[in-house]
């Protein structure tokens, strides 16, 4: 299995054709999700004891596996938080795989290392963050998100030692019900209340509600509430909250100050946005996706501390066997929940390095106008009502007279006839359709193609 030999030779420029291929696609297929049933009778037996070769292997995988799966980077792909990885971030990433980095220390990765505290250091200077702010790639928000409020917990905890006070009766996290999911996920494993404050009739977390509900609550509640958790881009709706307001009240309350960009963080990078980000410099941590409008491959979240030894003195692993990276070097796995990790974040510096920020800027800056377009589009059409006027690249939107079932029977139909991948939401008002503009390949063609669908 170790030897490359000639039969290797062939399967690695089979393989490299193969991906090649797919990088090539304009536009790839939109294909679709098949039955377990379906795939283990297409698929055959796969793991034997003798081996299928690796030309039977590939087969399997590029013409009945690869085709099981939708297509994210497709330009009728507009659920959820789409993804476009450039061609060049995706040859890196077969770099990456083909180089068997191990990037959790500076000892064995330092050259990754590097390439990817180079992309941390030119989004913190996106943010405003300090000279001294660094942080790590980890694999997606949940996990930066987790990794940011344990950082927060263990500040807390280490002052309230200091002090020589005992831990409160609950630790909590303030947020609002807008926040994403994975936040409600971290105060689960850290065993963590979440104290709820209500959105503003434009959906925003302000300061002036995170002020009000931290007064209303008894001193035992407010006794340990450690962090408060605003969102730069929500994912149903893409609302940047009242960032600058919540900072305030952070600051008077001595409370960590999370921003959650993993979906709206990247339109730091528009001018046309960047206002909407006031106050984001004061955040104590700051999460945002490259493999959502950064334009990497899966999986990429970039999490960034002010202060990073906030993070290492809460996530550096001790044992023997580690003694010896505890020198004072980079190393990625103390600023995160994890150890082994692979250089996710190089393919997104590669193609940084190669297309420059400009670029970055000028694709984001198309997603949001798409959004502005297509909220023009819907306005116009009579049986359509925006649900939210889009801040960013999402338009959340009605169709009058349908209920869940019908806009389940629609998304099924389309994706059916591989047309576009578009799913209902849940809203306050009821169901909606979702358009999430990442692509920078997606045109307004697209758009006005698939809400002539919604006549049918």
């Amino acid at each position: 299995m170790h030897h490359y030999d000639a039969e290797t030779d062939a399967l690695a420029r089979a393989v490299i054709d193969t991906a090649l291929s797919r990088v090539r696609m304009d536009p790839p297929p939109l294909d679709g999700p098949r039955t377990a049933d379906e795939l283990e009778r297409t698929a055959g037996p796969t793991i034997t004891e003798e081996g299928l070769g690796g030309a039977e292997a590939l087969r399997v995988l590029r013409d009945v596996l690869a085709p099981a799966t939708i297509s994210i980077d497709h330009p009728r792909f507009l659920a959820f938080v789409p993804a476009a990885p450039t061609e060049a971030a995706v040859l890196a990433d077969l770099i990456v795989g083909a180089s068997s980095i191990y990037a959790g220390s500076w000892m064995e990765g330092a050259g990754a290392v590097y390439a990817e505290n180079v992309a941390l250091r030119f989004l913190a200077d996106e943010i405003g963050f300090p000279d001294g702010a660094g942080g790590v790639f980890v694999s997606g928000g949940t996990a930066g998100n987790l990794s940011a409020l344990v950082a927060a917990r263990h500040r807390a905890r280490a002052g309230r030692t200091e002090q020589g006070q005992s831990r409160p009766h609950r630790w909590s996290i303030v947020g609002s019900a807008e926040a994403h999911s994975s936040i409600q996920a971290a105060a689960d494993v850290m065993d963590c209340d979440i104290i709820d404050v209500p959105v503003d009739a434009n959906a925003r977390l302000t300061g002036a509600a995170v002020r009000a509900r931290l007064e209303e609550l008894d001193d035992e509640t407010r006794d340990g509430i450690f962090a408060v958790v605003a969102t730069g881009g929500t994912t149903n709706l893409g609302v940047v909250d009242d960032l600058a307001g919540v900072a305030e009240t952070c600051a008077d309350h001595d409370l960590w100050f999370h921003v959650d960009g993993a979906y709206g963080g990247a339109a730091l990078l528009a001018p046309s946005a960047r206002p909407r980000f006031a106050g984001i410099e004061r955040a104590d941590s700051f999460i945002v996706d490259p493999h959502k409008w950064l334009f990497a491959p899966f999986d990429s979240c970039a999490l960034l501390y002010r202060d990073p030894d906030a993070a290492r003195s809460a996530h550096t692993q001790q044992a023997g066997y580690l003694d010896v990276l505890t020198t004072g070097e980079w190393n990625p796995s103390d600023f995160a929940h994890h150890l082994s990790r692979r250089a996710r974040g190089v393919p997104f510096w590669f193609s940084l390095a190669t297309h420059g920020v400009q670029a970055y800027r000028d694709a984001i800056e198309q997603a949001l106008t798409l959004a502005r377009d297509t909220a023009a589009l819907v306005r116009a059409h009579p049986d359509l009502e925006l649900v939210h006027e889009p801040e960013l690249s999402v338009v959340a939107f009605r169709r009058r007279g349908w209920q869940k079932a019908a806009y389940d029977a629609w998304s099924d139909r389309i994706l059916r006839r591989g047309l576009a991948f578009v799913v209902p939401t849940g809203t306050h008002e009821g169901p909606a359709l979702r358009f999430c503009f990442i692509n920078p390949r997606t045109t307004i063609t697209d758009v006005e193609l698939i809400l002539g669908t919604l006549d049918d």
